[in-house]
């Protein structure tokens, strides 16, 4: 399967003009949870993240709430890896937990992410599972925008590990014939200039 060219087909990866979160105008908008709707495409994008993460030494998953959450799921269950679930706040009610799910103290967790900007989501993510008494020092991510999150991230402790840069995206695209050079010449310059804090 030719990943890239299927988000591009389903409408996960798209090309005009998109307000981000942080209030910057991108050229480019990357939407994994459509991914959600399309079982063949999200198994194949754990599988890809998997096959990144296989040769590392870990105890459990934990997918960067919540949007990761699937792809965990399918790496955990179609390789038989415990895996956690952290809440974006904690329980007000019954046990009150942050975490569910089986861990121990020290245990190794790995982290899961969909898209990463300026790595801020998985930060505190490794912040909160931490305070828990895990140990992260690594994340996967399906796509790194190539906006200083890798950098971010390495000055916190953590690796980070991408299947897919935005280059390699667009370069694959306009090699399909999906965009056309000016498009791809548009996003690369974009993010070359428009780098997080």
């Amino acid at each position: 399967m030719d990943i890239i060219k299927e988000l591009f087909q389903i409408g996960a990866v798209k090309f005009g003009s998109f307000t981000l979160k942080n209030g910057m105008v991108s050229p480019f908008y990357i939407d994994l949870r459509l991914s959600v709707s399309y079982p063949k495409i999200l198994v194949a994008l754990a599988e890809a993240i998997h096959a990144k993460a296989k040769s590392f030494s870990f105890d459990l998953l934990c997918g960067v709430p919540y949007a990761a959450l699937p792809f965990a799921t399918a790496i955990s269950i179609h390789h038989n890896i415990p895996m956690i679930l952290l809440r974006k706040e904690k329980k007000e009610y019954g046990t009150k937990k942050r975490i569910e799910g089986v861990f121990h103290p020290n245990q190794h967790c790995l982290l899961i992410e969909d898209v990463v900007t300026t790595g801020q989501s998985i930060f505190e993510t490794k912040e909160a599972l931490e305070a828990e008494g895990l140990k992260v020092t690594d994340a996967f991510v399906l796509v790194d925008r190539e906006q200083g999150g890798a950098k971010n991230l390495s000055q916190k402790g953590v690796r980070l590990h991408s299947v897919f840069t935005v280059s390699s995206l667009v370069n694959h695209l306009e090699s399909i014939g999906k965009i056309d050079t000016s498009t791809k010449s548009l996003v690369l310059e974009f993010i070359k200039t428009h780098r997080g804090p």
